[in-house]
């Protein structure tokens, strides 16, 4: 079983920055891709970014340009940078690995 634990939530004003942390337990973490999605109030989860085991990224296009993911596989952890945050980026963020799932972390981006 993997567990995840995300990190750096918090608010923000608009053009601000934030990183979040997920740290992955179990082993083997280097082989696998890892994720972030994100939910909005009263909206459906979606793909934020991902990274693969060779660490190939894929954005969303509303993220391109803003948000970096980026892994580091000594310390078993994914990130993802966010910078220029709007207002809409405003959502739980949750990472995910392997069909699981971490308890979310809130990004709120307000003045």
């Amino acid at each position: 079983q993997v567990q995840l634990v995300e990190s750096g939530g918090g608010l923000v004003q608009p053009g601000g920055s934030l990183r979040l942390s997920c740290a992955a337990s179990g082993s083997m973490f280097s082989r696998y891709a890892m994720a972030w999605y994100r939910q909005a109030p009263g909206k459906q989860r979606e793909l934020v970014a991902s990274i693969s085991s060779g660490a190939v990224t894929s954005y969303a296009d509303s993220v391109k340009g803003r948000f970096t993911i980026s892994r580091d596989n000594a310390k078993s952890t994914v990130y993802l940078e966010m910078n220029s945050l709007k207002p809409e980026d405003t959502a739980v963020y949750y990472c995910w690995n392997r069909g699981y799932w971490g308890q979310g972390t809130q990004v709120t981006v307000s003045a």
